[in-house]
């Protein structure tokens, strides 16, 4: 059976001979813990036990109209901040598993963990100490810090070890831990807003009174961003990590226990402001959350411009050994024309196409960031394997993604149609001996012809397709 989905290859291509190798493959016969099922089913039903235990938990501290009233006002946030952190990740979107296990295990098992630790250590300080009223704040300002932010980094240190090639860089640790805080801070405005509602109670308020109210403005209105802010410090510092290569082993360790340190030091300083005067709460939101927010927002933003730029500077060789078509680095380059290239298929070919221009274009990212990787001597040993297999999956789906994205990018090139004239450029090695591609407005792709210059150990470049494919674009 053929590792990779089949597409052409021509005598000498390196995927002559790939189908049976084992590289990348799966063992022959794989042990019970390699199981599908296991690796799968394991995680999902330790999260389960977890969150039953949790479920029962916060029950047992709101009473059930409590745990209610909480759920229903803890709710309203999380789609808007898992929404946010998905559009952060359109440019090279990981899978939909990688954050459902984020969000669960932020809500279940980093929330127990949180829950009971908290719990046990708060007991432990009043009964150690001299003066047992200032247990609660020596909790909240040094412990609650360090074992949250503990619990919710190990679900980026798990997506970072076990699902590598999902996480390439600063944008997906941003997510990860985004969504990870998410959950855990879904969980724990549940337990303050049915406690809070609970308190209202028995002071004789009917329905949601004072202390709910102003639980659910502190929480939900002014600061539902401020979890996933602590733990997006953590998320950066492991992306950070994941750009590091192997020449760099002592920037690889140090900067996710420092952005762990950071996230933890954050967290310390909002949950002391209460401790600093009738306006610390205010003076630290206004003086460093809302900047800190600020300055990570851009930073992300900027992040994924780069991205872009990264796909836009990498995939002409691609256009230059055959795989793709010239108009392809540019739409793909660029967060309007992708939109434009799935509205327009699933315009003429319904919503599947769409779907499938959808993954073209996440395949092809991926392929421009294993490229630039590559070039800067950052990839795995895997390399060629993953290449070849990206190739694979873009050959399949190449009848229903190039018109759409041809389209794409002759709406929203910077000049109208036709472009600057074809620029000849030699390919060296074993591709097609001479191709031409358009520029696209003033600064063609990277500004200058891509050359197809080597990278890697060996000076290695992507092989062609076969040259006799066919390409015919669907039109109105």
């Amino acid at each position: 059976m053929a590792l990779f989905p089949p597409y052409p290859t021509h005598p000498g291509d390196p995927a002559d001979g790939l189908a049976n190798s084992p590289v990348g493959g799966a063992p022959r016969h794989a042990h019970w813990w390699q199981r599908r099922s296991v690796r799968y089913g394991a995680p999902a039903g330790l999260l389960a036990l977890s969150g039953l235990v949790i479920l029962a938990l916060v029950r047992q501290q709101t009473g059930t109209e409590g745990f209610l009233v909480g759920l229903g006002l803890a709710v309203l946030p999380v789609p808007l901040l898992v929404a946010a952190f998905r559009w952060l990740d359109r440019v090279e979107p990981g899978p939909w598993r990688n954050l459902l296990f984020a969000f669960a295990w932020g809500a279940c098992a980093a929330a127990l963990i949180a829950i009971v630790a908290n719990s046990f250590a708060t007991r432990w300080i009043a009964t150690a100490t001299a003066d047992p009223s200032g247990a609660d704040t020596l909790g909240a300002t040094v412990i609650a810090p360090v074992v949250e932010e503990s619990a919710k980094a190990a679900a980026v240190l798990l997506v970072f070890l076990f699902r590598r090639r999902d996480f390439t860089g600063i944008v997906d640790g941003v997510v990860i831990a985004g969504v990870t805080a998410t959950g855990f801070a879904f969980t724990e405005n549940i337990l303050y807003l049915g406690t809070a509602f609970g308190t209202d109670q028995l002071t004789g308020d009917s329905g949601i009174a004072s202390v709910t109210a102003a639980t659910f403005f502190v929480r939900v209105i002014m600061s539902p961003f401020a979890h996933p802010l602590f733990t997006v410090l953590t998320g950066i510092g492991f992306g950070i990590s994941a750009l590091s290569g192997e020449r760099h082993r002592v920037l690889r360790v140090l900067f996710p226990p420092a952005g762990l340190l950071l996230a933890m030091s954050m967290h310390a300083l909002w949950n002391g402001s209460s401790t600093f005067g009738e306006y610390g709460f205010i003076a630290v939101y206004a003086a460093i959350m809302l900047p800190a927010f600020g300055l990570l927002t851009w930073l992300v933003i900027w992040t994924r411009q780069r991205e872009l730029r990264t796909v836009r500077a990498e995939l002409p060789a691609y256009v230059l050994a055959g795989w793709l078509i010239p108009a392809e680095p540019y739409a793909l380059g660029s967060m309007r024309a992708r939109r434009l290239a799935r509205d327009y298929a699933r315009r003429h070919l319904g919503r599947p196409a769409a779907r499938e221009v959808a993954r073209y274009e996440a395949y092809a990212t991926s392929l421009a960031f294993l490229r630039h990787r590559g070039r800067l001597g950052r990839a795995g040993a895997d390399f060629v394997v993953r290449e070849r297999e990206l190739l694979g999956e873009l050959w399949q789906r190449r009848a229903v993604a190039r018109p759409a994205l041809d389209h794409a990018a002759h709406v929203t090139a910077p000049v109208p149609v036709p472009f600057h004239a074809p620029v000849p450029v030699s390919i060296p090695g074993p591709m097609h001996p001479a191709t031409t591609w358009p520029a696209y407005g003033p600064q063609p792709y990277a500004g200058q012809p891509y050359a197809g210059q080597p990278y890697g150990p060996q000076g290695y470049r992507p092989t062609s397709p076969h040259p006799a494919y066919t390409y015919n674009p669907y039109r109105s």
